[in-house]
């Protein structure tokens, strides 16, 4: 009788230690985690390519002067500065942790709770970063695209049309972008749960 118990005491220890000794978080989480920070990477350069790339150049008639070639780029703005470096930081993340996570996934003996809480508290803040860059830069878009009549800031979309339109699909995609890493950060978090709990 003392043997079945001390057998079955075994097979439950068995049971509840992961196998080749990997962490608690599933190989599928692992996997979701790795596509999405490529994903992210992917978005990320995407983004910045395209506002960086987004200049224009146009012959304006000003009255009182022969011929203006004002150009229309990216520089021009304080936030759509702080966009194409946050992006930049964030991609740069991406890569990071990226490898840091296929290291995870290939020796299971490095993944600690740490390594876990580190991903969660820099998914979250890059989550933020992100954010907040695209509310900057879609701040700008929307006034290049509407004006301000009340301090009489014209719209310049109808000018020019090229940068406004690399301008929006670099927003959008740092939007799909901010999406990814608040999925990657709810990843992140719960896989930390099931790892301490």
């Amino acid at each position: 009788m003392g043997s079945d118990e001390t057998k079955s005491t075994v097979d439950t220890e068995k049971s509840t230690v992961p196998a080749g000794g990997s962490c608690t978080t599933s190989k599928c989480a692992w996997t979701t985690q790795v596509v999405l920070r490529v994903f992210l990477f992917a978005a990320t350069l995407t983004s910045v390519i395209v506002m960086v790339t987004g200049k224009q150049t146009k012959n304006i008639f000003i009255p009182g002067t022969p011929f203006r070639i004002p150009t229309a780029k990216f520089t021009n703005s304080p936030a759509l500065i702080y966009f194409v470096v946050a992006l930049s930081v964030a991609c740069f993340y991406s890569i990071l942790s990226t490898l840091a996570t296929v290291s995870a996934m290939k020796k299971p003996s490095s993944c600690t709770a740490m390594l876990l809480l580190n991903l969660a508290i820099m998914d979250a803040l890059m989550v933020g970063i992100v954010a907040s860059a695209t509310g900057a830069g879609g701040g700008v878009a929307y006034l290049g695209l509407k004006g301000n009549k009340d301090v009489r800031w014209g719209k310049i979309c109808h000018i020019y049309d090229k940068f406004c339109r690399h301008t929006g699909g670099a927003i959008a995609v740092s939007l799909a972008a901010s999406i990814i890493l608040l999925l990657l950060s709810i990843i992140s978090i719960f896989s930390l749960y099931k790892r301490i709990r």
